[in-house]
């Protein structure tokens, strides 16, 4: 398999705008994703894909390969899926921009989903963490995801799902992680189709996966690197680090 990663980079964030350029350790956000993502050593080609000249002109410093697109897209699997119909992959993996920390073994889990589906019955695959504590479980900006008994996605939802009417019983929340493996030609065949009902009431691009009859397989991790939707996060990131140094 010919596999590629694409990193959907905007410059505007609602939360914190042009995060992916700011300075961490004496790099921006975007090139510490950017060189983490190559130096994993899975990919045959890393992309970062954006509609800002800013971030164009950043990794076109460093070296990197970057792809301009267009202005408007409603998710980040618009974003690639513009991007990966001129590029030569049978896996297109989307690592998401402001999360510096890449970590090599959920990648590789992700890509082994796609090495042992020797039936190509699975067109996307996604990692879920287990989620604690009632608010984390009710907080709707942590995405929560159920399975069936083979770990095909059932439904996404920002409520807490499944509701635990019985209270007996001791269920397992897991939290949904944004990073996708697709096939190809399913992310090309999401690009085509419009926003769906549930998608769009919910606001979560993989239910129109599920809702057009794709198939979702969910690996769990352990472990979720930091992601930096806020100037408090990049502290974070920035402590992380020295830790990791010292």
């Amino acid at each position: 398999m010919k596999v590629v990663a694409m990193i959907p980079a905007r410059y505007e964030a609602t939360r914190f705008p042009g995060k992916l350029m700011a300075d961490l350790h004496g790099h921006s956000v975007i090139i510490t994703t950017y060189t983490a993502t190559l130096n994993t050593g899975l990919f045959d080609e890393v992309f970062v894909v954006t509609d800002s000249t800013i971030i164009r002109d950043e990794i076109t410093a460093h070296d990197g390969k970057v792809i301009m697109s267009i202005e408007t897209h409603e998710s980040g699997s618009d974003r690639i899926a513009e991007a990966a119909e001129n590029i030569d992959a049978d896996i297109i993996v989307n690592v998401q921009g402001d999360e510096p920390f890449t970590q090599t073994d959920t990648l590789k889990k992700l890509l082994d989903v796609f090495e042992k589906d020797t039936q190509r019955e699975i067109d996307l695959a996604s990692p879920m963490v287990s989620l604690k504590g009632k608010e984390n479980i009710q907080n709707p900006n942590h995405v929560k995801v159920i399975t069936d008994q083979n770990s095909f996605a059932i439904y996404f939802s920002r409520f807490p799902i499944p509701y635990p009417r019985n209270h007996e019983i001791d269920i397992p929340y897991f939290k949904h992680i944004g990073i996708y493996a697709f096939r190809k030609a399913a992310l090309l065949a999401f690009k085509n189709t419009p926003m769906t009902p549930l998608e769009n009431a919910e606001k979560i691009e993989c239910i129109r996966y599920l809702e057009t009859g794709r198939k979702i397989k969910m690996v769990e991790i352990d472990h979720v690197g930091i992601s930096i939707d806020s100037p408090e996060d990049l502290e974070k990131a920035k402590d992380y680090m020295n830790s990791r140094n010292n």
